[in-house]
């Protein structure tokens, strides 16, 4: 904000009206990180706690608690305090406070992909996980000196003093972005098989992972843009509301992507291979059941999204045979 402003040059549509469009995109955003939190307790109905669930858990109530701080703040501003000219230069206490569980959002799901990729390459080099580290240790800094010079501003005026903060925090959650994002499919694409089924699988996490990865980092890079092309108006604060629940979204995707990639892959198994023709054959039947084993093996493929398993499990070669007099009945 130019410290020259003040409250009778204040535009409503781009400061606070602002505001409000983008509690209202987050408010779907939370909705949608409630399906998926729904969806992954659905497909996981083991009993027990596991630490996913627990982590699933946490991001769906830092998620909440969010949601609750931000929607406080407009309400401050564009109920409580209507038609108060003074008021609009204050930062409320929870302006500030969201903007830490935002930190604590980010940095979090940051160190889950940490942890998957520390996870995936045992057993390989371990600069990888080494390098990611030293990234995300290096974004907490920067996001703790960005939530002391915020606490430090009682007025809208004085945060043109701490932009240098807010360009170096998104700066280093972009970047960040980016080193997990390779990280990742750098690691799935050395896990590839002779199998061209496993291979589509891990072609479609990488894809998820692509995806998710430009989403959150093109949502920092906008608010980036607009802080620095109209710091007088509130549009980048506006994005920077919607970054949390991306990423709270963007990890939840990412731990039902087996759910969803399955989903196919399953109704593509034996049982369409015998209903076809209604005709039963004992020895294609043997073989379904070796399909099924062979299925368990793809399936602990991806086993490191729930559980600590290397993802190049290596599957029998007869296992091969099989898919291939599969694919050959099926053209019958």
């Amino acid at each position: 904000m130019s410290s020259s402003t003040q409250p009778s040059d204040i535009i409503i549509g781009r400061t606070f009206g602002a505001l409000f469009i983008g509690v209202t995109i987050a408010a779907v955003l939370f909705g949608l990180s409630c399906v998926q939190s729904f969806v992954y307790f659905q497909t996981h109905r083991d009993p027990g706690t596991t630490f996913y669930k627990l982590v699933v858990i946490c991001l769906w109530i830092l998620d909440a608690l969010h949601l609750a701080f931000i929607v406080h703040c407009v309400y401050y501003y564009l109920v409580s305090n209507y038609a108060n000219i003074t008021a609009p230069m204050d930062v409320v206490w929870s302006f500030k406070l969201q903007i830490l569980f935002e930190v604590l959002i980010i940095q979090g799901v940051h160190s889950l992909y940490l942890y998957r990729i520390w996870i995936v390459s045992q057993g390989r080099s371990r600069i990888l996980p080494i390098i990611v580290g030293i990234v995300i240790m290096s974004n907490s800094g920067v996001a703790i000196a960005l939530i002391w010079a915020l606490y430090q501003c009682s007025m809208f005026s004085e945060l043109n003093k701490i932009e240098w903060a807010t360009f170096l925090t998104l700066g280093t959650i972009t970047f960040a972005d980016v080193v997990i994002a390779s990280s990742l499919c750098y690691l799935l694409a050395t896990s590839r098989t002779e199998f061209s089924s496993t291979n589509s699988l891990i072609t479609r996490l990488m894809v998820y992972i692509i995806n998710t990865g430009c989403l959150t980092s093109m949502c920092s890079m906008a608010a980036i843009i607009t802080c620095a092309v109209m710091p007088t108006n509130f549009i980048f604060v506006a994005i920077e509301f919607l970054l949390a629940k991306l990423y709270v979204n963007s990890y939840l995707a990412l731990l039902n992507a087996r759910y969803y990639t399955e989903v196919n892959t399953d109704t593509n198994n034996s049982d369409t291979f015998h209903n076809r023709h209604g005709v039963y054959r004992p020895e294609l039947h043997v073989r379904a059941l070796d399909d099924d084993e062979l299925q368990v093996s793809r399936k602990d493929l991806f086993k490191h999204l729930d559980d600590t398993v290397h993802p190049s499990r290596s599957v029998k070669e007869p296992a091969l045979a099989v898919t291939t007099e599969m694919n050959s009945f099926s053209s019958v």
